[in-house]
């Protein structure tokens, strides 16, 4: 992220709202004002994405843009915690941005109650600084993080299964120390997996309180990337088992032979 010296001080109210964050090594004044003046893209405002949304918008960033094309109904109040009974069969769109500004007015919410597409993907992600998919399907995990490589955006990835949660970060425009290039989305996953290996949570389930955990870890991530502090999740997978309370972070590589950015065939 780019710096802040140019950023307008924080003003008194906002000093006392985020107290919290500037008395912290590693944010403080400095990576608060980055926080304001960031624009994160959140596809999805689900299980990952309510969560998420609700830390974001309580550390202060600046510009939501929230992807989303359907409303809330019953089965989702058991975990997308950004909603109440009120708000069934409103736009989730609609019902995220309210909850935001209760919560916090200084942040401008964007909404896009739409599907994405090959059509709309790339310009929504270039308008945006960093971007977080909670989506809940692989065809559009493909479709943005590509989109996130050609615009060279910043990606924060996540998933949940019934009881168990992943969680990554991808800058594959970037080379890594050793000089080989970032992995990308699809040398993680080279192919989608059988559908019946992963099921939609409306036919597997999902335990109600794991989204709301690995929708807070992408919270952090953002924050990371935006503010800078700490080691960024970039070629390790962090794995989450819910059954067990077990967290594990894998180590995972560029694989030249990525549709992506591999290397060309001889």
């Amino acid at each position: 992220m780019s710096g802040d010296s140019d950023a307008p001080a924080l003003s008194s109210e906002e000093v006392e709202r985020y107290a919290r964050h500037i008395v912290l090594r590693g944010v403080g004044g400095p990576g608060q004002r980055r926080l304001r003046a960031a624009r994160v893209l959140v596809i999805g405002a689900g299980g990952l994405g309510a969560p998420l949304l609700h830390y974001l918008a309580a550390a202060g960033v600046g510009e939501i843009g929230v992807v989303d094309d359907d409303v809330v109904s019953l089965s989702n109040l058991q975990r997308q915690v950004l909603f109440g009974t009120a708000d069934l069969g409103r736009p989730k769109v609609d019902a995220a941005a309210e909850a935001i500004a209760r919560l916090n007015p200084h942040v401008r919410v964007t909404r896009f109650q739409a599907r994405l597409d090959a059509q709309n993907v790339r310009a929504l992600v270039a308008s945006h600084d960093v971007v977080a998919d909670g989506s809940d399907n692989f065809a559009t995990r493909y479709l943005v993080s590509d989109a996130c490589f050609h615009e060279r955006r910043p990606l924060v990835t996540a998933a949940v299964g019934a009881f168990d949660g992943s969680l990554t970060v991808l800058r594959p425009y970037e080379r890594g120390a050793d000089g080989r290039p970032n992995p990308t989305y699809r040398c993680l996953f080279p192919e989608p997996p059988p559908e019946d290996f992963a099921p939609a949570c409306s036919e597997a389930g999902v335990l109600g309180a794991l989204p709301g955990m690995l929708g807070s870890m992408m919270a952090l991530e953002v924050m990371r990337e935006i503010v800078g502090f700490g080691q960024n999740l970039v070629g390790r997978l962090v794995l989450v088992d819910a059954l067990d309370m077990r967290i594990e972070t894998l180590r995972y590589a560029w694989d030249p032979a990525n549709s992506l950015n591999g290397a060309p065939v001889a």
